[in-house]
């Protein structure tokens, strides 16, 4: 092994495959129950990106990454299969929120239920590292790098 990897980058190596693993089970669970991984991911997008149990087309767009149009089409193929419905914001006629179903709450549900031990196992991989300001990953009980560490104030002379 070479000792002159820092620990930060296996810290980041391990974490960047755990969430790989993560991401291919969740696309592997979303077709078990039928749905595309974008399909699951709009309405994990619908159900809990903004807080308040709906968003907009660019709002999804955003948390999907994707443009405009490609979103308008997925939230169509969505809607039909009856996971997602449609309506006109009453406060912005220009606008329209998208909307989970009891159907589509039902698949985010069973998804979730599947992936809950993996989101904790996630959160204890990412509660034991920290990043330093200076942007570095660092193994929690690692001593940081000097320009990271806070300085004590100097007393007035």
């Amino acid at each position: 092994m070479r000792s002159d990897i820092p620990p930060e980058v296996r810290s980041l190596a391990r974490l960047r495959h755990a969430l790989r693993k993560f991401f291919a089970d969740s696309d592997t669970a979303a077709r078990d129950v039928g749905l595309t991984p974008q399909q699951h991911q709009l309405l994990l997008g619908v159900a809990g990106f903004t807080g308040r149990g709906w968003a907009t087309i660019g709002e999804l767009a955003e948390f999907l990454q994707l443009r405009h149009n490609t979103t308008v089409g997925l939230v169509d193929r969505v809607a039909e299969a009856g996971l997602v419905q449609r309506r006109p914001n009453p406060e912005n006629r220009r606008q329209v929120e998208v909307h989970l179903t009891e159907a589509g709450l039902e698949a985010v549900q069973a998804l979730y239920a599947h992936h809950r031990r993996d989101v904790y196992s996630l959160r204890r991989l990412f509660n034991a590292h920290v990043v330093g300001k200076d942007g570095t990953f660092v193994p929690k009980g690692k001593p940081r790098p000097p320009a990271a560490r806070k300085r004590a104030p100097r007393a007035a002379e």
